[in-house]
């Protein structure tokens, strides 16, 4: 059941709720950041550089787990409106992104984010007696994947980054104003380096210090090389229509060698464990907070028209219940739940929404509401199977792409159901529906797959959007672009320049001031219309 305390006055919300829900995030971060610093050595504090604490701090990072600020600031009001994952009220600025938060999610991947840590990691391990690298390197290598990672996200989002010559002041005690590399070439990069490092973790072992400070997979090296793998996979299917002979015959290799390319895949088995399996930042013991206010300050708490009522009801998706909540009013002090699952059509204006939102459906609350143990989402089973089944279905074999469809649309009713047994708030969870019901579901439903390949390729795309969510919404805003499905209705906007949403963000106005001269090289580009390399659709 929704515990829902929900103003529909704009006005009211947004005044009281902010302040509240400012001070409970600044009091969440404090705590987050004390327990970090009494666990492991603070390496701000070190008079000596600490590569293992600056591992640590590299992975504690709000931008991956399900965090207030991120997602009020910049998830939910850029690619889950974009991506329609989340609902929103439509005006005339729904698709202008604000450019102080594009400029804090910019700072906080180069200072002091994953970048500059990264920089700094890179110089104690140069400084470091050789006796001692061995030990040490570890660390480097692992850092690189989430380093690709988040500069992967980067890129989907802006196009053109400083990557090479950016966090120059800690190895050379210089501030140097970065150019901007090619795009299509930090792709390239990433893909190059993350085959090299499946190659290092093939006969890598772990070590105290790496168990200890390895907060996202726990020391577990078999854990990490499926991560770059399933990271490689991911980055080589999304330049796939733009450089299709390199994806085929890298993606194939990968395919057809898994036990040189083992992949997060869940062991291709439905009934899977997340926890073991899944790349996952859990949240820190002490954590206390939810997306709630997050999502009720935007609102982008409804179920979404094209999911819910489009593709999920037709096929009568078994997540339903773990997503949705019917949600209902209040009649003579006893609260009504609404008779079915329904989600406001996407052509409602804000009045509109105002004035009916009770006879519709939201987002479940034991699932994502109130559920202070959501983890950060890197690397699903499911996103590998759809990833493999798309390759198996252009290169391959269909029978072998069905069956890696199948098992990814398995796993992600899995993983739902698996994000709502996480909650111990005393909320009522779901119990998983039987073999026989998920198999119904992917066998004889409007999700199944059918004899051509355009029909089968849009059900995996769309299955894959419906998988990320908004949990996930950089990685469903790339894959829309990339394939152009699911085909959305989009309200327009009416402020100039702003009517639809934008093919890439634009650039910081902080960042142009600070690196014009570097600016100038890519100025012709940054525009809202500008298509990312990898989208040629």
């Amino acid at each position: 059941m929704l515990i829902f305390n929900f103003l529909p006055t704009r006005i009211m919300k947004k005044t009281f709720l902010s302040i509240l829900t400012l001070v409970s995030a600044l009091s969440t971060m404090v705590g987050c950041k004390s327990q970090l610093d009494d666990k492991f050595q603070n390496p701000d504090a070190s008079t000596k550089a600490n590569i293992p604490a600056f591992f640590a701090k590299m992975l504690n990072n709000d931008r991956v787990r399900p965090a207030y600020y991120h997602y009020r600031t910049f998830i939910l009001s850029n690619q889950a409106v974009y991506t329609q994952t989340a609902s929103f009220y439509p005006s005339n600025t729904m698709y202008q992104p604000n450019d102080s938060y594009s400029y804090a999610y910019w700072t906080d991947f180069y200072a002091p984010g994953v970048l500059g840590i990264t920089r700094s990691m890179e110089k104690a391990y140069a400084e470091l007696p050789e006796a001692e690298k061995a030990s040490k390197e570890i660390f480097i290598q692992t850092g690189k994947i989430v380093l690709f990672d988040e500069a992967s996200k980067l890129v989907d989002n802006f196009g053109d980054i400083p990557f090479s010559e950016a966090g120059s002041l800690p190895t050379t005690s210089t501030i140097i104003k970065p150019k901007f590399d090619a795009q299509k070439e930090l792709y390239n990069q990433f893909i190059s380096e993350l085959k090299n490092i499946n190659t290092y973790l093939s006969t890598a072992t772990t070590n105290p210090d790496f168990s200890k400070y390895d907060i996202l997979n726990s020391g577990n090296v078999a854990k990490w090389r499926r991560y770059a793998n399933s990271l490689r996979l991911r980055l080589l299917m999304r330049i796939s229509f733009v450089d299709e002979a390199k994806a085929r015959t890298e993606v194939l290799e990968m395919l057809n060698n898994p036990t040189q390319y083992p992949l997060a895949d869940g062991g291709a088995t439905a009934n899977y464990n997340p926890r073991n399996e899944d790349i996952l930042l859990q949240p820190l013991t002490n954590y206390t907070g939810t997306l709630r206010q997050a999502l009720i300050e935007g609102p982008n708490q409804f179920a979404t028209d094209h999911m819910l009522n489009k593709v999920m009801l037709p096929a009568n998706d078994p997540r339903i219940p773990v997503l949705y909540d019917k949600f209902g009013k209040t009649v003579n002090g006893k609260f009504v739940q609404n008779k079915e699952y329904r989600a406001m059509p996407i052509s409602f204006t804000s009045a509109d929404m105002e004035k009916n939102y009770q006879d519709y459906a939201v987002l479940d609350s034991a699932t994502i509401f109130d559920n202070n143990a959501l983890p950060g989402i890197v690397i699903t089973a499911s996103e590998t199977n759809f990833n493999k089944a798309e390759a198996l279905l252009r290169w391959g074999a269909s029978n072998a792409a069905k069956d890696a469809y199948d098992v990814a649309v398995k796993q992600s009713v899995s993983f739902y159901y698996y994000l709502n047994n996480l909650n111990t708030s005393g909320l009522k969870t779901e119990k998983k529906p039987t073999d026989d019901v998920i198999n119904d579901f992917v066998d004889k439903s409007t999700i199944s797959f059918s004899t051509t390949q355009a029909k089968n390729l849009e059900l995996i795309w769309t299955q894959k959007w419906l998988h990320y969510g908004f949990l996930q919404a950089q990685q469903a805003w790339a894959e829309l672009r990339r394939t152009g499905y699911p085909v959305l209705t989009y309200p327009v906007a009416g402020l100039a320049n702003y009517a639809n949403p934008p093919k890439r963000l634009l650039y910081p106005t902080q960042e142009i001031s600070n690196n014009s001269a570097n600016y100038d090289a890519v100025k012709a580009n940054d525009t809202r219309t500008t298509k990312i390399f990898w989208d040629v659709k």
